[in-house]
């Protein structure tokens, strides 16, 4: 494992930063925590890669607060598309 950040998902949508901050550090330093509101998934950020495998090979599919968490090492935020070349309302019009 190369990275230090955890994607958490399957989170209730009452689940904050501090019970996450709580739970990951029996595995290591927790360097940030970001909890995505309304979407039921957050960031976990290790402070060395080992923490964060240590963390994720623990704590993947248990259940925490009544869900079953799924970890996995965090990708990285891919560029969003336009949808097209035009872009917006009424872009791939033909014009006269």
């Amino acid at each position: 494992m190369e990275g230090k950040r955890l994607y958490v998902g399957n989170l209730t949508y009452s689940v904050n930063e501090g019970q996450l901050r709580d739970l990951f550090t029996q595995y290591g330093e927790v360097a940030s925590v970001k909890v995505i509101e309304q979407k039921g998934f957050a960031f976990v950020e290790m402070g060395t890669s080992e923490e964060a495998q240590a963390a994720m090979d623990a704590l993947n599919q248990t259940v925490f607060e009544g869900r079953t968490l799924r970890i996995d090492e965090a990708r990285p935020m891919q560029p969003r598309s336009d949808f097209g070349s035009g872009g917006g309302y009424g872009g791939n019009r033909r014009r006269y």
